[in-house]
């Protein structure tokens, strides 16, 4: 019972420490959050009433699209701007190791001793979609903590890249000249999902031939708020150029947001979002705990694995046969 009290004293010093922005105990929190802890969990609760007001920003775009250094210089202009930054780097999975690879935090070192930014990478861990399972809540942290601005940079996947534009209030897509992924990019619904479009590496040959033929396909296609053209802008992030336009082009279209209305239904969605995928979570865990054991369940499984039953009829009996109250 001690041990008990001791710990909820800790973990309430660590939540106001966390609404004043202490980064330690923000990461202890995200954490326990990435580890599926119960404690991590009982911190959610705790902060949640104070989120809410942070600016999600995500950025996707194709593997070798310059993302990261993208990210490290719009990290600049927005300190250069007295806007607090915290950033969620979403890196491939080791499979061997179920961790993440970190290339993105190593390229954003230069921002490591800076208390207005706090960069976090994380490892898919086998989720499609180009974001982590918890990356939505570690955003509630960043928001929690006072971050004005909380950068999303997907892992860069291609194809499974539009869960980013659920969750983001505003989306970059970045492409880079010469690479023939004007097709790939409509394959992959990138010239739907995005508010703002970059092509970086903008030094390079045939740079301005890309800009225009984005704008010929964004010009066709459907847009989702017709009241809003997306920009497409020209960046070379490694030299920093075109930054401040490309931060410019963000704010422009967060004030749009919030001139109709949007933002706030954006963030209110994102919260039905994550509620429904924990009442899935853990109804499931409820449903398989409690019949894991039964004679019923394991003749379930077997009959599944001798393909007497199909996978969909077992699912339907198991949930009939349901022994827990959800």
């Amino acid at each position: 019972m001690k041990q008990n009290r001791v710990l909820e004293q800790t973990m309430q010093t660590d939540i106001q420490r966390i609404l004043k922005g202490d980064q330690l105990a923000g990461a202890r929190l995200i954490r326990l959050l990435e580890e599926g802890d119960p404690d991590g969990m009982a911190g959610l609760k705790a902060i949640f009433a104070r989120t809410g007001r942070a600016f999600i920003l995500g950025i996707t775009g194709p593997p070798g699209s310059g993302k990261s250094s993208l990210v490290g210089h719009m990290i600049t202009e927005c300190r250069r701007r007295d806007l607090k930054v915290g950033v969620v780097a979403v890196d491939p999975s080791s499979s061997l190791t179920g961790g993440a690879f970190l290339g993105d935090r190593l390229r954003m070192r230069q921002h490591t001793e800076d208390a207005g930014v706090f960069i976090r990478s994380m490892a898919t861990r086998g989720h499609l979609g180009g974001l982590s399972t918890t990356t939505r809540e570690v955003a509630l942290v960043l928001d929690a903590m006072g971050y004005d601005v909380v950068m999303i940079e997907t892992v860069g996947v291609g194809q499974d890249e539009v869960e980013i534009a659920e969750f983001a209030h505003t989306t970059i897509v970045v492409s880079l000249p010469g690479t023939g992924d004007d097709i790939q990019a409509l394959k992959a619904g990138l010239l739907e999902i995005g508010d703002v479009y970059i092509v970086n590496k903008g030094d390079r040959p045939g740079a301005d031939d890309e800009v225009a033929r984005l704008q010929g396909m964004l010009e066709m296609g459907k847009r989702p708020e017709a009241s809003w053209i997306a920009p497409v802008l020209k960046t070379v992030a490694v030299k920093g150029e075109g930054i401040s336009k490309v931060v410019d082009a963000c704010w422009n279209h967060r004030q749009h947001l919030l001139d109709r209305g949007l933002f706030k239904k954006h963030t209110n969605q994102q919260t039905i979002r994550l509620f429904q995928r924990l009442v899935m979570d853990l109804a499931a865990n409820k449903i398989f705990n409690c019949n894991r054991e039964s004679a019923a369940y394991q003749t379930l499984l077997k009959n599944l694995k001798d393909r007497k039953i199909d996978p969909v009829t077992a699912a339907e009996n198991l949930v009939k046969k349901m022994k827990v109250k959800i």
